[in-house]
């Protein structure tokens, strides 16, 4: 069995004393319940603090739970509250459409598929939870990147790789896809990321009209098109999902 990193002990049982106790503990107070030494406790409080789990009032010298640590919460709490939310509806959409569904949320300059509906059929397929897909070039990333101003941000920063000779690379080209985007409400992949495959998305709003994920059908090109062009019942079909799951977050009517 593989030993734990004892210095990710330690700052754990930091975290876990300054969450649990007073609102301010100084160094003595902190080395002397972890069971450290203070130049080995403050070396950890110091890289702590450099990250921004930890904050030191500068009056007094204690330390405190920092921001950071309330921002990774708050994110973990969207995630899961988008995913809970959007259960029922992603699976009516795979139903009433007949393909797989996709949940997806901005993390790390690419898109994280939180959850994943299988296609209503008997055939074989892999759960693709935990997956990155790109930003640039799925629909999920497009509407994404379209909506989210830090994906915006971060999709002109990467290397947008050209997948299939139909991906988008060129910023000018790319900023176009992105403004069909907003003014249609979702975004579109035909082969632009995988040979044979397309798709569509539609952004999810929170409370606070803040896009905080996408919801995507995908499927073969020949079922999910007609005519070369995506389905309009399909285009509907996850635009009506992507409202249902905003209402339920609160955001209200769009």
């Amino acid at each position: 069995m593989a030993k734990n990193i004892q210095s990710l002990e330690r700052a754990a049982a930091m975290l876990r004393l300054l969450a649990g106790g007073e609102r301010r503990l100084g160094l003595s107070d902190i080395a002397s319940s972890v069971g450290l030494a203070k130049g080995t406790a403050h070396g950890i409080l110091r890289t702590l603090q450099a990250e921004g789990f930890v904050e030191q009032d500068q009056a007094s010298g204690r330390y405190q739970l920092g921001a950071e640590l309330l921002r990774l919460g708050n994110s973990y709490l969207d995630v899961h509250e988008l995913r809970a939310r959007a259960l029922v509806w992603t699976d009516d959409l795979a139903r009433s459409s007949g393909e797989s569904v996709h949940l997806g949320v901005l993390h790390q300059h690419g898109v994280l598929v939180i959850h994943h509906v299988f296609r209503p059929d008997d055939s074989r397929q892999v759960l693709e939870v935990g997956a990155m897909q790109p930003l640039h070039s799925t629909a999920l990333g497009k509407v994404l990147s379209a909506y989210d101003p830090v994906a915006h941000s971060e999709v002109l920063e990467i290397e947008r790789e050209a997948f299939t000779p139909r991906t988008v690379t060129g910023l000018a080209d790319f900023e176009t896809v992105l403004d069909t985007a907003r003014a249609r409400g979702w975004a579109a992949d035909v082969e632009e990321t995988w040979e044979g495959v397309a798709s569509v998305a539609a952004p999810i709003h929170d409370r606070r009209r803040m896009p905080v994920g996408a919801v995507a059908i995908t499927g073969a090109v020949e079922r999910v098109c007609h005519d070369g062009q995506l389905r309009s019942e399909l285009i509907a079909a996850v635009r009506d999902c992507a409202r249902a799951v905003s209402r339920d977050l609160g955001a209200g009517r769009f």
